[in-house]
C-alpha cells in the first residue's frame, strides 16, 4: 500500500465518520429537542428510553473515531510540511468538541435520560444542552478551516504558520469553550440562533485569519 492511498483511505474515513458525528450533532439540535418539547408524555419516555441511548452512541463513537483519524491526518499534514493556520484552528476547535461530546455531553446525558442512576436530571440535561448548543456553534467554521487548509489559494497549504491572527482566533475559540462549560446559552438558545452565530463566527474567523 503506497502513502498515497493510505493518505487517501484516512481522508476518507476522516469525512465519513464525521458526517456520522456532525450529523448526529444537527440531529440533536435541530429535530430531537424540538420533539422534545412538543411529544407527548408516553412518547418522550419512549424516545428517552429508546431512541436518544442509540443516537448517542453513534454520535459519541463518531465522534471518537473522527477525532483519531483526524489526529493521524494531523501528523501526515505536518510531516508533508502542509500545515497552516486554517488546519491549525480547525483542529483545534475539533479537539474541544470531541472533548465535549465524551467528558461532558455523554456523561450529563447519561444522568439526564436515567441511564446512571443519582443527580440532578434537569442540571445535567442544561449542562449537555449548552456543550452540544457550543458545539453546534464550532461547527461550520471547523468544517470550513478542515477544508480552506488544503483547498483556499494564497491561505491554505504552503503558508506560513503563526501570526497574530492565529493566537486571536485561537484565543476567541478557548473563550467560548469555556463559555460552553461554564456560561450561558444567551444567542446560540435557539435553532435560528446558533445556525446564525455559527455563519458569524465563520466570517469573522476568517477576517481574523486572512488579516493579521
Amino acid at each position: 500500500m503506497t502513502m498515497e492511498f493510505l493518505n487517501l483511505l484516512i481522508r476518507w474515513g476522516h469525512v465519513l465518520f464525521g458526517i456520522t458525528w456532525i450529523g448526529m450533532l444537527y440531529y440533536f439540535n435541530f429535530v430531537q429537542g424540538g420533539y422534545f418539547k412538543q411529544a407527548s408524555p408516553e412518547g418522550l419516555a419512549d424516545a428517552k428510553e429508546k431512541l436518544a441511548p442509540s443516537a448517542l452512541w453513534w454520535f459519541r463513537w463518531g465522534a471518537m473515531f473522527t477525532f483519531i483519524t483526524g489526529v493521524i491526518l494531523l501528523g501526515m499534514v505536518h510531516g508533508y510540511g502542509q500545515l497552516n493556520n486554517y488546519i491549525i484552528v480547525g483542529a483545534a476547535m475539533g479537539t474541544l468538541m470531541a472533548a465535549n461530546v465524551w467528558m461532558v455531553i455523554w456523561p450529563a446525558q447519561k444522568i439526564a435520560l436515567g441511564i446512571e442512576e443519582g443527580g440532578d436530571k434537569a442540571a445535567a440535561g442544561a449542562k449537555a444542552l449548552l456543550a452540544s448548543r457550543t458545539n453546534t456553534l464550532f461547527s461550520a467554521p471547523m468544517l470550513f478551516g478542515m477544508f480552506a487548509g488544503p483547498h483556499y489559494p494564497g491561505y491554505g497549504y504552503g503558508t506560513a504558520v503563526g501570526g497574530n491572527g492565529l493566537w486571536i482566533a485561537l484565543g476567541i475559540v478557548l473563550l467560548l469553550e469555556i463559555n460552553g462549560l461554564k456560561g450561558k446559552q444567551g444567542p446560540i438558545t435557539t435553532v435560528r440562533g446558533v445556525i446564525t452565530s455559527s455563519l458569524v463566527l465563520t466570517a469573522i474567523l476568517i477576517g481574523i485569519l486572512n488579516t493579521f
